[in-house]
């Protein structure tokens, strides 16, 4: 009975560690497709927390395309996962007046994140991604990296794919009289 019972035991360990993830992984590092979104603060170079996603589908590319929607008076940008086909970021842009991200939702404050407790400074080791660059603003891209690379996650994800490329968005939800206060930066990285 009691060897009955342990490999009943061993069998339901197994199998509820194999269903607690559904997502597919990957076979080369054996980690799930994951991607970290981060949101910094225009003006400030502030971080203000983020979102990562697990997919369940898999890839080793990672590239970015966008859906706009004008803002002639209500706009809208969406940010998509290609290779997967996953919205990864959606927000109104609005017209003399302030749009909201609608997704992801539920993203976790900074103080949620860990940080390293070192002074070393890390830089991916491909360029950064500008998608839909403004052409009068200054993107000073070390700014805003230096809002995140002390985060463990960010290191975590440049450790596992040293050679991924970091993404960035710079989301205003409000033009004509756009308030750049209200302007965030959205940085994406790819396990």
């Amino acid at each position: 009975m009691k060897k009955i019972l342990f490999i009943l035991f061993v069998f339901l360990s197994l199998f509820s560690s194999c269903t607690e993830e559904n997502a597919t992984v990957d076979e080369t590092t054996n980690e799930p497709n994951k991607v970290l979104l981060l949101k910094v603060d225009y003006l400030t170079n502030t971080f203000q927390g983020g979102k990562e996603t697990t997919y369940t589908e898999n890839s080793n590319s990672f590239t970015i395309s966008h859906q706009s929607v004008p803002a002639v008076d209500f706009g809208n940008i969406k940010l998509k996962y290609n290779e997967i086909n996953q919205i990864l970021f959606d927000g109104d842009i609005i017209w003399m007046g302030l749009g909201q991200i609608h997704y992801p939702q539920n993203m976790l404050a900074a103080n949620q994140f860990e940080i390293v407790l070192t002074d070393d400074i890390i830089f991916p080791t491909t360029n950064f991604n500008h998608i839909l660059p403004e052409p009068n603003l200054s993107n000073n891209y070390d700014q805003v990296w230096m809002a995140v690379q002390n985060l463990v996650k960010v290191r975590q994800y440049l450790i596992s794919n040293p050679t991924g490329v970091v993404h960035l968005y710079l989301y205003t939800p409000s033009v004509g009289v756009g308030n750049p206060a209200d302007w965030k930066w959205i940085v994406l990285l790819k396990n």
